[in-house]
Parts: C-alpha cells; sequence; structure tokens
C-alpha cells in the first residue's frame, strides 16, 4: 500500500492552510506531509470502499479521514470524536471551509465513555494511548457496533520486541513531549491477543502490515461479522 500522490496530499492538505497572510501554517504542512508519506489513509479506504454503513471515528483527530474518504469518493456519514478539544475545533471549521456534506466532529474521552453507535468504526493510531483496561473495552464496544457488510478498521503499532516496534514507541513519545499527542503511549497490542479478542466478539478479521516508506511496526487490522446468509450444497 503507498501513501497518496503528492498532488492529492497537497489538494487536501490546501483545506487547512490559515486564512490570513499571518496565520500558523504548521497543519497544512503536517497534514500534507502525512498524506505524502503514510499509506493509512489509502489503506483504510480500500477497507471501506463498498460498504454503505456509518462511520464512526475514534479519536479522529483533525478529522484527515473524512478529508481523504471524501477525495476518494466514498461518502458514507461521517462521525469524529476525539479527546482534543482544540483538534476538534480545527477540524470542524477546516471540514466547513472544504464543505465536506454529512461530517460531523464531537468531543469525547474514549477513556471514559464511547458514543451510540451503529455502522463500521474506525480506530487509528489510537489503542497505544489508553491503559490497557480501556484499551480492551474499546475494542470490545467497537466490536459490538459493527452491522451486517460494516468494517473495523484499526491502524496501531503492534508489540513483537522488534526494532520497527522500539522506534514505533519513541515516535509516540516523541509526538506527545512534542505538544501533539494528548497523551504519551501506554499500551501496544500483541497480535495474538488482539486477534482472539476479535475471534472472541464473532468476527473475522485481516491483519496486514502498514509500513509504507516508514520504519514503524504499524498494520492495519480489518474485521467484519461473518456472512451467515451463504449455504452449503
Amino acid at each position: 500500500m503507498r501513501p497518496l500522490d503528492a498532488s492529492r496530499a497537497r489538494a487536501i492538505a490546501n483545506a487547512f492552510r490559515p486564512t490570513s497572510a499571518f496565520g500558523s501554517r504548521y497543519h497544512y504542512y503536517y497534514t500534507r506531509t502525512k498524506l505524502g508519506s503514510d499509506p493509512l489513509y489509502p489503506g483504510v479506504a480500500d477497507a471501506l470502499r463498498g460498504t454503505c454503513a456509518p462511520l464512526l471515528d475514534l479519536g479522529c483527530g483533525l478529522g484527515l479521514l473524512a478529508h481523504t474518504l471524501r477525495a476518494d469518493g466514498i461518502t458514507l456519514p461521517y462521525r469524529g470524536v476525539d479527546i482534543d478539544a482544540r483538534k476538534i475545533a480545527h477540524a470542524q471549521r477546516v471540514a466547513s471551509r472544504a464543505g465536506l456534506a454529512d461530517v460531523a466532529f464531537e468531543t469525547m474521552d474514549l477513556a471514559r465513555s464511547l458514543p451510540a453507535h451503529a455502522g463500521s468504526v474506525a480506530l487509528l493510531d489510537v489503542l497505544q494511548y489508553v491503559p490497557g483496561t480501556a484499551q480492551d473495552a474499546i475494542v470490545d464496544a467497537a466490536a459490538s457496533m459493527l452491522t451486517p457488510g460494516a468494517r473495523l478498521v484499526m491502524r496501531t503499532g503492534l508489540e513483537d520486541g522488534g526494532a520497527r516496534a522500539r522506534m514505533t514507541r519513541l515516535a509516540d513519545l516523541f509526538g506527545r513531549y512534542a505538544g501533539w499527542m494528548y497523551s504519551r503511549p501506554r499500551r501496544y497490542p500483541r497480535a495474538e491477543a488482539l486477534r482472539a479478542r476479535l475471534d472472541a466478539a464473532g468476527l473475522v478479521s485481516e491483519f496486514v502490515p502498514l509500513y509504507g516508506n516508514t520504519p514503524f511496526n504499524n498494520w492495519r487490522i480489518v474485521a467484519w461479522l461473518p456472512d451467515t446468509t451463504s449455504t452449503v450444497g
């Protein structure tokens, strides 16, 4: 899976330019760099393509997923929630400026509560930032929200003791100390434990590495309800 090409990354990032000549261009350059180097968003779009259930984006940050889905022609109703009120306020302004339809944002602490939802769920670079018990509860709750044909799409670093896992933790710690992330990383899930949790919820799951050109141990995990309509013989 490859990141967005430079022209598409720049086109989406343009919505994050400041409205005044003296405004900060930080979000513009961050967005342009992330979209042009991280295969996350094409990977999520591929997982959701062809589905029609509304999407809940847990830990949505600036709402980049909404922009990339719309640019890819995916028009699912979108709702993003995040603990960082500043990011949510900015996400609302930029989505309105970009004219994104059927998109909403809300501030919410996922370690304390989760919104009611039925449909698809995105959990992108979220799990490592919540404590272990809350992490398990979020996965279980997200799994319970799925409807037939919907998808649970996660991107997370996995703990396997390797160099990529160590680099992932260092980068996430830097993000916290730089003030970009709301909290430090708490626990990275292990693939076998996460797969067992999804199995216990009755879901079919698929684990695919999503490194791209990065040194990080990032994986895309897609889970869905099994098809019970087919018959044998």
